[in-house]
């Protein structure tokens, strides 16, 4: 059994990589030694991005109408984009970022063009952890609606170093995640104690109330993750798989605001719902790219502090906005000793 410059196994590898995002990193980059990381910073950002032009192309004739979003962002493979990108993490303390294909995810009804788009995502992400392999982890990309052939695609990029958990739309198509025809891919991800990243798709939640008046990500993608986090909630995922780590973006959208909502009038609305929504949301974790409204949403009836809640999350699009979304989280009131630990996950804390 091959080992890496670490001195670990690839049963280790696989092992500490289905642990956590955070957990992975330590395990896989330094076997359990943070601090020899330290001069890049200790940080571990969960929630990044690259995409290719190729990737996008690709979606575009598959149908996709919304690939602009992620076009000219800085955020591809280029020599020159690519040196932004580590300077940009390097300036804010970054030793190591997860990367999503999410909201382009490989979501197509045709399942020859979900598993080519899936495989080409995640092919696009092998690529960058053997050139970076300290500085990136990944999450596979899965070619849903169509179970088996994601379940297929797990099995082949878990193979890989540096994959540590799956990553979804907050919808399938016009689907729920919480759907049952998806238990398969919590059942398989649960059994590897692995991770579930999920983010918004940019659907506008389905509503022309949101996208015909260009709201889809000013208020269509918190509104989304809300839903997904609900649907969780209500289908008691968090409950009947309890060695999933589920993430969730954004700090859950708009659920902080709404815990003593929800809890009140689940009661009546929803009385067979599995667990009090203010116990069942304490079971995922949320990261923190919330555009500097921690505060706010940290004084509506649940802890976004408490360490082992929130996981450090940046996105990524250069420029003032990715320092923006580094400094805030910093900014309510903790020191950035204090911060910097509990953003930074470890094996342990997960």
């Amino acid at each position: 059994m091959s080992n890496d410059k670490s001195g670990m196994s690839r049963r280790d590898v696989l092992r500490y990589g289905s642990l956590s995002v955070a957990g992975a990193a330590a395990g896989l980059l330094f076997g359990g030694k943070v601090e020899a990381q330290a001069s890049l910073g200790t940080t571990i950002d969960v929630h990044g991005h690259v995409w290719t032009n190729e990737y996008l192309d690709m979606m575009d004739k598959f149908g996709k109408k919304d690939t602009w979003v992620q076009r000219n962002k800085g955020a591809g493979m280029g020599d020159a984009e690519m040196q932004k990108h580590l300077e940009m993490m390097d300036s804010v303390g970054i030793g190591i970022q997860a990367l999503s294909i999410c909201p382009q995810a490989p979501h197509f009804e045709n399942k020859d063009n979900a598993v080519m788009a899936a495989r080409k995502a995640n092919d696009i992400y092998a690529e960058v952890l053997q050139k970076w392999p300290t500085r990136f982890l990944a999450y596979v990309a899965l070619p849903l609606p169509h179970v088996d052939e994601s379940l297929k695609e797990m099995e082949r990029m878990f193979s890989h170093k540096g994959f540590v958990g799956a990553t979804i739309a907050t919808s399938i198509l016009d689907k729920s995640i919480a759907d049952e025809a998806f238990m398969p891919v919590y059942q398989e991800l649960n059994r590897r104690n692995s991770v579930l990243f999920i983010h918004p798709g940019g659907y506008s939640a389905y509503s022309p109330l949101i996208s015909e008046h260009r709201l889809t990500w000013m208020i269509g993608a918190p509104i989304e993750d809300t839903i997904a986090v609900m649907h969780l909630i209500t289908r008691g995922i968090p409950q009947e798989f309890p060695n999933l780590k589920i993430i969730n973006t954004h700090l859950g959208g708009s659920v902080p605001v709404l815990m003593q909502r929800l809890d009140n009038i689940s009661t009546w609305e929803y009385p067979s719902i599995p667990e009090k929504p203010s116990i069942a949301v304490r079971k995922m974790w949320y990261d923190t790219v919330g555009m500097a409204t921690i505060r706010a949403q940290g004084g509506c009836g649940f802890d976004w502090r408490r360490p082992t809640g929130i996981r450090y999350g940046l996105s990524y699009e250069p420029g003032p906005l990715f320092k923006r979304a580094a400094d805030y989280i910093h900014e309510v009131g903790l020191k950035r000793r204090k911060s910097i630990a509990f953003c930074t996950a470890t094996r342990r804390s997960f």
